[in-house]
């Protein structure tokens, strides 16, 4: 293994144990020209898998870019990093699991959306920001709609209305919203 430091072609082994439930090997190493310690992780890989954007264009999968994506949005939230990495290490066996070498981006970003919603509403939310693409405070209204399961029916909300007719206002949602945009 290259040493990060000095590019140094040769490292040693200090510490060898297994991580995420035996499914990696975490190892400690020393460089022995320049004594920079760094730590590797060697994972079973199944398949190459490709991920296909919304643009059309294919990509190899990058199980990095996938926890940097969750961790941004479990950012300065409770949760520990061990149920982060098992959370990412589920979704990528479900991948793998697929069968399928080429996965569509929308299949990763669904899963990682069902994923989130069972360990954080608020790491949900933001997640489903920028995966729907969201433009405005409406877009917000209905996820939180769906997280309290009260979600606006998708013709009234297509068509921008946030309460059913002749119905009474719900101030509740407005100061929930409220609340979300002090947070988020």
């Amino acid at each position: 293994m290259r040493c990060p430091y000095c590019a140094c072609e040769d490292s040693q082994v200090k510490d060898s144990r297994p991580t995420e439930e035996n499914s990696a090997i975490r190892r400690r190493r020393v460089c022995p020209d320049c004594g920079g310690r760094f730590t590797t992780f060697e994972r079973v890989q199944l398949r190459e898998l490709i991920v296909t954007k919304r643009s059309g264009r294919k990509v190899p999968f990058d199980r990095d870019k996938l926890m940097n994506s969750v961790q941004v949005a479990l950012r300065k939230r409770p949760i520990d990093t061990e149920r982060i990495e098992r959370m990412v290490s589920g979704i990528v066996r479900q991948l793998e699991a697929s069968g399928e070498t080429e996965i569509d981006s929308a299949m990763i970003g669904q899963l990682v959306m069902d994923a989130l919603r069972g360990l954080d509403p608020v790491a949900y939310v933001r997640f489903a920001s920028v995966y729907r693409d969201f433009r405005e405070a409406a877009d917000f209204a209905g996820v939180l709609g769906e997280i309290a399961g009260d979600a606006i029916p998708p013709r009234e909300q297509a068509a921008g209305i946030s309460e059913p007719p002749n119905s009474p206002a719900k101030p509740e949602r407005i100061v929930d919203i409220a609340v979300v945009g002090k947070r988020g």
